[in-house]
């Protein structure tokens, strides 16, 4: 069953603004897609919760709230978080995207890594743990599914979704979050978590990078859960002869049952680290382990889930050689559990001999019970004949014949082979499979592939001499979206119509791509001075010129005369296209001045003061005042108004 075609989120717009193009991973607490943000055009990872644990308010809330405060976390090995909101009853994180693989991919494929190499990516981890942690940060659920390492080589840490402000987890009321065979004794025993349970679980990751299995192991996770609380993490070393003494006291530190024995966060530890790489040689650090563990985690169950943890009265049963159920047991290790209330610490005093008869019916039913009990899972049995199925393999990002290989190598075979385009998939690569990878399958059965064809491209059609609304339409038609309009004058290209496109027409782009557009302004105008025509004679001058006239509503006074163009918009030598309007402002004239009172003033005084007002002077002397120097009249009032410049005529006695 193709269950990432049936998924109702696939394909679909979230929020008005996140595409949902495939699903990465399901877990138990939430599913996360390969999601472009067609705001911004970038591909991301989106985290969305399952609409049951959705609907618990208060889980929303804290969600909500944990995610806003990892966000603030700014950190080169920590995955970046974008954005948080809801859409009806999907309530989702946007994340940065990483291409690559998890480590867990990496130890199922390879199994023990050598040293140097588990050094190299647990530096990071520790150092983006470490910035959480002086930020007030506890991660709490630390296992090799939540550790990203990119196709660039770049280590981050992912999945904060159960972070907790340090001084908020210090005691939890009944529940605990984590991963079963990561789960420091604290948060087992009494349901606290600081940054210690991190360091814990980091030191759990070294033992398992080292050597390719983890330290505790049993038919059922309350088997694993009692080892946590009653046995020390073994030495590295004792799986894998050979290994530096160094690495053992680093796994020893950090796993230590007493927190307070442990370093006090990830900074601390790091520094522990770094002190005792500086300490091997290059051939402890190179030394290569046996890969007899890599098969271990083939199967193991690496999704996420909510599990509940059984009532304070049931016992965690020590360790067993096993027994039905045992393939449930070991898949819900790597689950990310919730556990309502702390269990008890040692087992219960041995019954009396008379009663310690071996009874197989009553030992199946008290470790089904504690399985049903541990994992909350009711009628949910896994099957005994496990060995009938498999899982389909990370194939996800992989070239056509690296999944095939990787099927085969699975005991799997393809069954048919489909080809979409993808704008996030590089062409070639596998985008999706049916079944989904992780899903359950019987061995030899077949699986179906989806492989990319890249972006879908399509031909930039020719639009030359279009009105631009039309061009639009045919780009839409073609598979384009119109992208900016600039203008631009042209002698050819009529005006409002397109002149080019970029890109070119034929040239290939991807769907949906913008194409910009210049179009015609029309044949380009310069303007003519027509300042001091009359209005008719402008009009006409602009009209012959192709350009249109329009006559401002207010007249100006002016030093044109009354009714010949005063101003002109655009001015002189400006360049227009044809067919654009030129505004003509018409002149009143001159502006009407107040005329200053002369009388009686001397000649040089009142021409001085005349000429100041703007006016010209003339002097009219006569017979009898060619000897005079006094004003006895002038042509206009003083205190009437007269049009600047013109003359005031004075009369001299």
């Amino acid at each position: 069953m193709d269950t990432t075609l049936q998924d109702p989120l696939v394909g679909q717009l979230l929020d008005g603004r996140y595409r949902i193009d495939g699903r990465i991973a399901v877990g138990g607490m939430a599913t996360v897609y390969r999601a472009v943000d067609t705001r911004l055009d970038r591909v991301l990872a989106l985290k969305v919760m399952h609409p049951t644990l959705a609907a618990d308010v208060s889980f929303v809330d804290r969600f909500i709230r944990e995610a806003k405060s990892v966000a603030r976390l700014s950190h080169p090995n920590v995955v970046g978080v974008f954005d948080q909101g809801t859409d009806g009853s999907y309530v989702y994180l946007a994340m940065e995207y990483i291409a690559g693989c998890t480590l867990r991919d990496v130890l199922r494929e390879r199994g023990a890594l050598q040293p140097r190499a588990a050094l190299d990516i647990l530096e990071p981890v520790l150092a983006a743990l470490g910035a959480a942690h002086r930020a007030g940060f506890v991660h709490r659920d630390m296992k090799p599914e939540n550790v990203l390492i990119g196709d660039d080589g770049r280590v981050k840490v992912a999945d904060f979704g159960l972070v907790r402000a340090v001084d908020t987890v210090t005691n939890t009321t009944g529940t605990v979050l984590g991963t079963v065979s990561y789960l420091a004794p604290e948060q087992i025993e009494h349901g606290t978590s600081d940054t210690r349970v991190d360091v814990y679980a980091c030191g759990v990751v070294l033992y398992e990078m080292l050597t390719g299995a983890k330290p505790h192991s049993g038919d059922s996770p309350a088997q694993v859960l009692y080892q946590h609380l009653n046995e020390d993490v073994p030495p590295p070393s004792a799986a894998v002869p050979g290994l530096a003494f160094a690495l053992d006291e680093v796994v020893a530190s950090a796993t230590a049952r007493h927190p307070d024995v442990r370093p006090y966060d990830a900074v601390a530890l790091l520094a522990q680290l770094r002190e005792a790489r500086a300490a091997l040689t290059e051939e402890q650090l190179d030394a290569v382990p046996p890969q007899a563990h890599a098969a271990a985690h083939d199967n193991a169950e690496d999704r996420t889930s909510v599990i509940p943890r059984a009532a304070r009265s049931v016992q965690l049963p020590p360790p067993t050689d096993g027994g039905p159920g045992g393939a449930g047991g070991q898949d819900a290790l790597n689950r990310t559990s919730i556990l309502a209330t702390p269990p008890p610490g040692p087992p219960p005093a041995a019954a009396p001999a008379s009663r310690r008869r071996f009874d197989p019916r009553r030992r199946m039913i008290a470790v089904i019970a504690a399985v049903v009990l541990v994992l909350g899972l009711g009628t949910g049995i896994w099957y005994i004949n496990s060995g009938q199925f498999t899982k389909v393999p990370p194939l996800l990002a992989k070239t056509e014949a690296q999944a095939k290989q990787r099927l085969d190598e699975a005991g799997l075979d393809v069954k048919d082979i489909d080809r979409k385009y993808s704008d996030t998939d590089k062409r070639g690569t596998v985008m999706d499979s049916d079944p989904a990878v992780g899903e359950r399958i019987r061995q030899n059965d077949k699986v179906t592939l989806t492989i990319s064809l890249g972006p879908e491209t399509v031909k930039v059609p020719n639009v030359k001499n279009i009105p631009l609304d039309t061009a639009k339409k045919e780009l839409k038609n073609s598979g384009l979206a119109p992208g900016m309009v600039t203008k631009s004058f042209s002698e050819d290209v009529k005006k409002g119509a397109v002149i080019s496109t970029d890109p070119r027409a034929g040239f290939t782009r991807k769907a949906g791509s913008a194409v910009a557009l210049v179009v015609s302004k029309g044949r380009p105008v310069e303007v003519p001075d027509v300042t001091g025509e009359s209005e008719s004679d402008a009009t006409s001058e602009l009209e012959e010129e192709g350009l249109k006239v329009e006559i401002a509503t207010k007249q100006v006074y002016s030093d044109e005369d009354k009714g010949d163009v005063a101003e002109q918009s655009p001015g002189e030598g400006k360049t227009l296209a044809e067919g654009d309007t030129v505004t003509l402002t018409i002149s009143k004239g001159q502006p009407m001045v107040e005329v200053p009172d002369v009388t009686g003033m001397n000649v040089d005084d009142a021409k001085d003061e005349l000429e100041g007002a703007g006016f010209d002077v003339d002097e009219d002397r006569g017979l009898l005042g060619i000897f005079g120097d006094t004003v006895k009249k002038q042509s206009v009032d003083g205190g009437d108004k007269a049009p600047k410049n013109s003359t005031i005529t004075i009369t001299i006695r």
